[in-house]
């Protein structure tokens, strides 16, 4: 998926296209195969859950999607986006957003920190168009732009952030101005990697509502976790990941059961059940 190739002449406007199709794909990092022959389909639109221990390799999973990182190439290997195999990174970006692990979005160093005061909430939303930590000089800003920043600010209720300096904000405030950005180009599909790290209760709670509004309007969500909490109600399909492969796949009622999931990870594990919410100890 190299940056210098076009995109191929296949459509990505039909709805029933799929968002991703990986064949046989195997990954490493350094000198560790960390994927193993993975397997994998999700409908545009689709909610989805990727359930694993730490070092399962679920993020690595989500770098693959966003061709961060490069399967190792060998016969039968296929790597699809929204039905196409060549990208230019720039215009893949417009299509679906990515909201990387830690409040700052350590995985991919999306906004800046405590030092860089002059970056208010919606010129860090702004900057999600040119995937920039900031609005830097260089930079052209439209009114489409803007206008776009803010309906994105808006769908997470967080116009009261617009103007607050972004070093300034707690961690949940800056996970809302993360998935903001991650909305400027209207995506059908959000990647969404431990969603809930770093907040505490009050946020995550809040954080959960609002990615179930998200769901409810039509954003494809595809969430990687370790937390049952996390798990909105909205998703019906769970991929169980352990040691770099797809372990299981399939209905939620079928995957998250104590007995599959004590398997995973390796302890006893007990459900417990709060109307639609699981949670687990």
């Amino acid at each position: 998926m190299d940056k210098s190739l076009s995109t191929s002449e296949e459509p990505i406007d039909n709805h029933e296209t799929q968002f991703l199709e990986l064949r046989k794909v195997n990954v490493a990092r350094g000198d560790r195969v960390v994927l193993h022959d993975v397997n994998l389909t999700i409908r545009a639109g689709e909610h989805v859950a990727i359930l694993g221990p730490n070092g399962c390799g679920k993020s690595t999973l989500i770098l693959a999607m966003t061709c961060q990182v490069y399967p190792i190439v060998k016969p039968g290997m296929t790597v699809r986006i929204f039905g196409r195999e060549r990208w230019d990174l720039t215009e893949l970006r417009k299509h679906f957003g990515v909201v990387a692990a830690g409040p700052r979005g350590d995985l991919a160093g999306e906004l800046p920190g405590e030092r860089t005061a002059v970056t208010t909430g919606l010129d860090a939303v702004i900057a999600g168009f040119f995937s920039a930590s900031t609005l830097w000089p260089n930079l052209h800003v439209t009114g489409e732009m803007r206008a776009r920043a803010k309906e994105a600010l808006e769908r997470m209720e967080a116009m009261h952030l617009a103007r607050q300096m972004v070093g300034t904000m707690s961690a949940g405030e800056r996970r809302r101005i993360l998935i903001a950005r991650a909305l400027v180009h209207r995506p059908r599909q959000l990647l969404l990697d431990e969603p809930s790290n770093a907040l505490d209760l009050a946020a995550q709670r809040e954080m959960r509502e609002t990615l179930r509004r998200l769901a409810r309007e039509g954003t494809g969500l595809v969430l990687v976790t370790h937390h049952l909490g996390d798990i909105l109600p909205e998703i019906e399909r769970i991929i169980l990941m352990r040691a770099g492969r797809i372990v299981g796949d399939g209905p939620r009622e079928e995957m998250l059961t104590e007995a599959r999931l004590s398997e995973l990870f390796h302890v006893p594990v007990r459900i417990g059940r709060d109307e639609q919410w699981l949670h687990s100890w």
